[in-house]
């Protein structure tokens, strides 16, 4: 018998007993007494430097900050790209993804994805004298998007040609300037840019079938089960006390220039009728 071989096998086993199991990141948050969010860095009404105080504000940021309260921590925005939302979360650089995060099947085999607290839609907007009446119109044509995101995923699977750009303001200059047909968002972002174009710039409208339906929900790190347990836990309180309403309202309700109504609650991925995307 090799002893020495015996004793160092030993030994090992005795300092991998001695070693503290992993511990879920919900621990390090509460620890660490601060919730890292990732949102978008310049995407409003989600989330947007004020002007006059410079500070992350909008939906997402008061959304992360509404978490952070419940579990007794401060929030720490950290503003990112539209493609880094995901990236951001798996390599651990933030805790949660609060920005508009739409549940694909490519993300979710990279990401834990929360409970959906509403089901969006990605709608084209065009010029206001162009021919076409619905999705199908615009295949083959090139639209404009934000790189990276879901409404990009939506322009392909339309079999029509993405045109990309870093934020939704670019995309939506690309079709003022006739570079692109139309361009993806979601409803809140088109119907504002629709708004606008009414007093300046060219016209736009919107064709009224959804290019996509896309649940959407917070992402966090996989193998977390105590922190997917406790930020469903949180989202089904704040759901149910009204305060995403509230937030919702704030940002995106019937007294903003989006006008918006949120009708969805919390549930979970199962009970919600969709297609998911790839």
């Amino acid at each position: 018998m090799n002893w020495k071989c015996l004793t160092l096998t030993a030994a090992f086993a005795g300092m991998a007993a001695a070693l503290p199991a992993q511990a879920d990141q919900l621990d390090n948050i509460m620890s660490a007494k601060t919730l890292r969010c990732a949102t978008f860095a310049d995407v409003p009404p989600f989330a947007s430097p004020d002007l006059k105080t410079r500070e992350m504000a909008g939906f997402d940021v008061d959304l992360c900050g509404a978490i952070a309260k419940e579990l007794g921590v401060k929030a720490e925005i950290k503003p990112v790209s539209v493609e880094a939302r995901v990236p951001e979360v798996k390599l651990g650089r933030v805790d949660i993804t609060v920005a508009n995060l739409a549940y694909t099947l490519s993300r979710a085999e990279q990401i834990q994805f929360s409970d959906p607290y509403y089901l969006a839609k990605e709608m084209l907007i065009v010029p206001a004298d162009d021919a076409g009446k619905k999705k199908a119109d615009y295949a083959g044509q090139r639209i404009a998007s934000t790189k990276g995101s879901t409404s990009e995923m939506s322009i392909k699977l339309n079999k029509s040609d993405p045109l990309t750009f870093q934020d939704t303001a670019s995309a939506y200059l690309a079709v003022q300037q006739g570079k692109a047909r139309g361009m993806v968002a979601n409803t809140m972002t088109t119907t504002k840019f629709v708004n606008e174009s009414k007093s300046k710039g060219k016209a736009m409208r919107m064709i009224e079938e959804p290019m996509l339906y896309q649940p959407i929900g917070i992402g966090m790190a996989k193998d977390q089960p105590a922190l997917t347990a406790k930020i469903n836990e949180i989202l089904r309180k704040l759901d149910t006390s009204g305060e995403i309403n509230k937030i919702w309202d704030k940002w995106l309700g019937p007294d903003t220039e989006y006008k918006m109504t949120r009708t969805d609650k919390v549930v979970s991925l199962s009970e919600l009728k969709f297609d998911p995307i790839p």
